[in-house]
């Protein structure tokens, strides 16, 4: 554990913290993509199901539960909650996010680091987190003018993706026998850059006190 690692996951966690803050006590979900939300749960299921057959550590296992449950959470309140789900914007969440899944899975059988199925699950998850992000960007432009609870949730996600590429580096750069995996970080970079045009506007909007908004 290094201080990347551990900020990216704290950022991780408390992006979550700020979702169910913002469903919880303002029962809504408005401008959040329910599609970004079931391809997270499709991540956790797929990354995580060493859960309760490898222990690595306590403080593992309980962050794994924690995005697991979380994620489940989330897309149980956007569709089931009497209040919530009547706030979703279904007619701006558009972006057809099972296109999305097939490839990946497609690419993790054609490029992985070892064929067991466990393994190849797993790139599954790196390469489908990637691309994840996609609906929620894509709702937000179309829905123009973001709440900071939304603002805040999509930045801290993607800070979340940078720490770690620090992280991954900070291990290669330190740890002798750290093991290169070039997988995260072709997908740590594409997920990424796929904020930047989000962070830019994000940053201006806090520069200039103004509300946070996205062009078409």
């Amino acid at each position: 554990m290094n201080i990347f690692r551990l900020a990216g996951d704290m950022t991780h966690l408390i992006s979550i913290v700020v979702l169910l803050l913002k469903i919880r006590t303002m029962k809504s979900c408005a401008g959040i993509s329910l599609k970004t939300q079931e391809l997270y749960v499709i991540v956790f299921v797929t990354r995580y199901l060493d859960l309760f057959t490898r222990y690595i550590s306590l403080y593992n296992s309980v962050m794994k539960l924690v995005f697991l449950g979380t994620s489940i959470a989330i897309v149980w309140y956007m569709r089931y909650h009497k209040v919530v789900k009547q706030t979703y914007n279904k007619q701006e969440d558009t972006f057809r996010h099972y296109f999305l899944v097939l490839p990946c899975f497609v690419l993790a059988l054609l490029i992985h680091h070892s064929s067991s199925v466990t393994e190849i699950l797993w790139t599954f998850s790196i390469y489908l987190e990637a691309v994840a992000i996609l609906p929620q960007l894509v709702l937000l432009q179309r829905s123009r003018i973001i709440d900071n609870l939304t603002g805040n949730y999509v930045f801290l996600l993607g800070a979340y993706r940078a720490l770690y590429i620090l992280n991954w580096a900070y291990r290669f750069l330190v740890e002798d026998n750290h093991r290169y995996h070039w997988i995260p970080w072709i997908s740590g970079l594409v997920q990424t850059a796929l904020y930047a045009d989000f962070f830019y506007y994000y940053f201006k909007s806090w520069k200039n006190r103004e509300k946070l908004q996205l062009p078409a």
